[in-house]
């Protein structure tokens, strides 16, 4: 840790190619002036930055900062290049005008302290400098251009136990590197595990700890943090070590060999009462063809109880996880591709728009659809089957045709899973039920569009996920350019229409998808 503190000059590239990165650090040593400079080369000392404490510097004196590349909750990572050298890095700036808080500020420094703390590590991005000037925070690291780690896994078509292990194993590792060193990351998720180059035998690097906290033996930690499907139940709980971690990489595994996530709920509230009650679907497809081995690892990592929960330790000494273990070489299903594709793509604006839509309708209109749910799941499972859909509805007296009970399963079966939980049904029902009313179509839009000017702009779209607690880190160009047919940047009302009433994500079988689970 003692370089956290240092100038960012620490970095090789930086201190090799700008001699000044290394006066502006002698210059606080020695109380405002290198000793060898002569009294005509003196310049006042620069300010001192009230986020990492050492004096500001522009990070684009020594830099080329370029396009867009992610966007975070309080940063924006973009392409960099090191003006002297040429060699390209991934720069995150973090606007010093989002840190409202002592406790965000301290959040910051503690994640340069704590990058700083795993240098060296093979599978963990390195920081390469940490900037700080009037405006911003600025984070150089490797650049990982390989991309995340489930657009490798979908790209590969296959995906096999032994694959999974594979990385698991890699995972873990990791986990086990950072907690013997006494930092828990607690935002482990797929999509800060990134790939360094396009590679097929390119090394995995954990990012974004920007969450993650330095920890003693036996030290307790109470706030709640972290993204909500890879959430352990003692955060919730307020009650929690690095145990949390473990669960969050089950959680990982779980998706990785069936394509869903084990706790899922249409909110996210929804999300952490399906965590608190810790049930684990392994009987639906395709649970029954996966070896007893994985299950029985899965079950330990997500354990409710975190002094019994698998430690990272024990995890790498699983027959399953390792190297000469039983982790069978059989393809998974390209169906769960295609779920895992789905759960991936997960189109937070259109959720976020039917929620708006939700709270149109009235609370007479809701309760029916609630008892429809109930009078359906016939075994009182909490769960729809296809066969329950079909019989539920004509119970109900609902004219429905086959092809049309077909496209209400897969609008509501949100996660790929097979079946209709509750928030699903709500969702989906009210989804057929009222995507012809052109008055919620509009009032939705209207939501969207902030400042009334008949278009729905990148900006607008982050502020409505953001109220709608529907922020996931996802690039807003992204988004954007998945529904703006025209391709001008933003999004009109009939492009916004053709969003909501569309059905399956685009690259899903619904078909297959459907032969495969039931």
């Amino acid at each position: 840790m003692g370089n956290c503190c240092a100038g960012s000059g620490d970095a090789e590239p930086e201190a090799a190619a700008d001699p000044s990165t290394r006066r502006a650090g002698a210059s606080v040593q020695a109380g405002g002036a290198s000793p060898s400079s002569a009294p005509a080369q003196n310049k006042p000392p620069a300010a001192i930055g009230p986020v990492l404490g050492r004096p500001m510097e522009d990070v684009r004196s020594i830099y080329t900062v370029g396009k867009e590349l992610g966007r975070g909750q309080f940063g924006i990572t973009s392409l960099c290049t090191h003006k002297a050298t040429g060699q390209k890095f991934a720069c995150k700036t973090i606007a010093k005008r989002k840190l409202s808080t002592k406790e965000d500020v301290e959040d910051v420094r503690r994640e340069v302290q704590i990058m700083y703390h795993l240098a060296g590590q093979p599978n963990i991005v390195e920081l390469k400098g940490a900037y700080e000037d009037k405006q911003s925070v600025h984070l150089v690291m490797e650049l990982c251009a390989g991309g995340e780690l489930f657009d490798r896994i979908i790209a590969k078509g296959k995906y096999t136990e032994r694959a999974a292990a594979a990385l698991l194993r890699t995972i873990v590792e990791i986990i086990h590197t950072c907690h013997s060193l006494g930092v828990i990351h607690r935002d482990l998720k797929p999509e800060n595990f990134l790939l360094l180059s396009k590679e097929e035998d390119a090394p995995l690097k954990a990012t974004d700890f920007g969450l993650s906290v330095f920890y003693k033996q036996g030290e307790v930690f109470k706030d709640i943090v972290g993204s909500a499907y890879y959430i352990a139940p003692e955060v919730l709980k307020r009650n929690y070590g690095p145990e949390a971690d473990i669960w969050s990489v089950g959680v990982i595994v779980y998706i990785l060999l069936c394509g869903v996530p084990p706790f899922w709920a249409e909110s996210e509230h929804g999300i952490f009462n399906s965590i608190l009650r810790g049930q684990i679907d392994f009987s639906s497809d395709p649970w029954p063809r996966i070896s007893p081995g994985a299950k029985d690892l899965v079950r330990k990592m997500l354990n409710s109880d975190p002094k019994k929960r698998i430690s990272a330790y024990d995890v790498l000494n699983h027959p399953w996880i390792k190297e000469d273990g039983e982790a069978p070489d059989t393809p998974l299903d390209n169906a769960v591709m295609n779920r895992l594709k789905q759960f991936k793509a997960m189109n937070q604006f259109k959720k976020a728009a039917l929620r708006v839509i939700a709270g149109c309708l009235s609370e007479e209109e809701i309760r029916g659809l609630k008892e429809m749910f109930k009078s359906m799941d016939s075994d009182n499972s909490g769960t729809i089957t296809v066969d329950e859909l079909r019989k539920g509805l004509g119970k109900q007296g609902t004219k429905l045709t086959e092809a049309e009970v077909e496209q209400l399963m897969e609008a509501a079966d949100a996660d790929g899973s097979g079946t209709i939980d509750y928030e699903e049904f709500i969702t989906a029902t009210m989804h057929m039920n009222r995507m012809d009313r052109e008055e919620h179509l509009y009032t939705a839009f209207q939501y969207f569009d902030k400042d009334n000017s008949g278009y729905i702009s990148k900006e607008e779209l982050e502020q409505a996920l953001r109220e709608k607690g529907l922020l996931d880190g996802r690039d807003m160009n992204e988004i954007v350019s998945e529904v703006d047919a025209d391709n001008d940047g933003r999004i009109d009302y009939s492009e916004f229409v053709a969003m909501m009433r569309k059905g399956a994500p685009e690259g899903a079988n619904p078909k297959k998808r459907r032969d495969v689970m039931l």
